[in-house]
């Protein structure tokens, strides 16, 4: 047989399992190395607090094998775990669950039958679990209280963040016009491309107005799969039973069984309305952002619009201008005569003198 050392006896100790013969085997091992039991019980004591919870009570079952089948051989496991179990019984009760606590109550009705230790020692660790019974149902009535509270407070969320949709559906709407509107705008300005003034609008951070619009086009597509649109989580909270919610209807609990469903209930709850509230923080967060996105958006609008806005005053100016002109045009074309009206004349117009006849007209009229 294996010779004893603490290392050894932690590692079968971490090869435990939950059958009968896993817990037979080590405690006939234990049982042969009994003048060690000192330090088996330390050993034991401390593995027992870093187990799982499942296996804890496997530990607990193989203290009570060594306890029965080494009573013939001596009595140094007793001493030992008497000592140890207290506190053992204490560390195992409160991390357990109801099927640990039938187990743990179980052991105790075993060894006040078989004699294993004292009727008083026996009650008083029953008396031990007891209390940290009462300090359960003082905590499970807390958490309930808090429970409350946090349905209360998720169903003014709930609300806030219905109306953020809204105001989000409706920013989602003003954005899709303003864009519209903006692509009108430019369009237009693009008639006066040769305009030297031109250059200046362009220069606008056109690239930074689209990157923002499809940001924010993808941020709002987000919110869509967001926590206040999980219509599946919000289902199970609000059809959560009616004791995780009201008090006073804990008073109705008359046995320990009901008792303990509802905290695994209650527990359950929490865990939703805290992931939840978890969502729903973060999408707050998101929804913080996104109003900011909005607001840098919406003031990039503004400048784009006085900027537009001051582009049209010039071509109204210069629409007026050339109005003026074309007026002036058509009064100076309407002054002009009517060439098609001037007098016919037959046989054409009479030749212009030739400048010989011109000379001898004049020196004629000298003479």
């Amino acid at each position: 047989m294996t010779s004893f050392s603490a290392s050894t006896l932690e590692k079968k100790l971490h090869d435990l399992s939950n059958t009968q013969q896993s817990v037979q085997t080590l405690s006939l091992w234990l049982i042969h190395h009994r003048k060690h039991a000192k330090t088996v019980v330390q050993v034991w004591n401390k593995e027992i607090r870093k187990v799982k919870t499942s296996k804890r009570l496997t530990f607990m079952y193989l203290a009570n094998d060594v306890l029965q089948n080494s009573k013939k051989k001596g009595n140094e496991y007793n001493l030992e775990f008497k000592a140890a179990m207290p506190s053992a019984f204490k560390f195992v009760g409160q991390g357990g669950d109801k099927d640990t606590a039938k187990g743990l109550e179980r052991l105790l009705n075993i060894w006040s039958e078989r004699g294993v230790f004292e009727l008083s020692f026996i009650e008083k660790i029953r008396k031990g679990l007891g209390k940290y019974k009462e300090t359960g149902e003082r905590l499970t009535r807390i958490v309930d209280k808090a429970c409350v509270l946090l349905a209360e407070y998720n169903g003014r969320l709930s609300a806030e963040l219905e109306d953020r949709i809204t105001l989000s559906k409706m920013l989602t709407a003003f954005i899709f016009l303003q864009k519209q509107k903006l692509q009108e705008a430019e369009k237009r300005l693009e008639v006066s491309n040769h305009d030297t003034s031109k250059g200046q609008y362009m220069n606008t951070p056109k690239g930074l107005h689209n990157i923002l619009v499809e940001e924010l086009i993808k941020a709002l597509q987000e919110l869509e799969e967001s926590a206040s649109q999980d219509a599946a989580v919000r289902e199970k909270i609000a059809n959560l039973p009616a004791e995780v919610q009201d008090v006073s209807l804990l008073e109705k609990i008359e046995d320990k069984e009901t008792g303990e469903r509802l905290t695994r209930i209650v527990d359950k709850a929490c865990v939703l309305l805290a992931e939840y509230n978890g969502r729903l923080s973060a999408e707050l967060e998101d929804r913080i952002t996104l109003s900011k996105m909005l607001t840098a958006f919406i003031s990039l609008q503004k400048q784009k619009l006085q900027e537009a806005e001051k582009r049209l005053e010039e071509f109204r100016g210069k629409l007026e201008k050339v109005t003026i002109v074309r007026k002036e045009l058509k009064s100076h074309l309407d002054n002009l005569p009517d060439l098609s009206k001037l007098p016919d004349v037959d046989g054409g117009l009479a030749p212009l003198p030739s400048a010989g006849d011109l000379f001898a007209s004049s020196s004629g009229h000298r003479s």
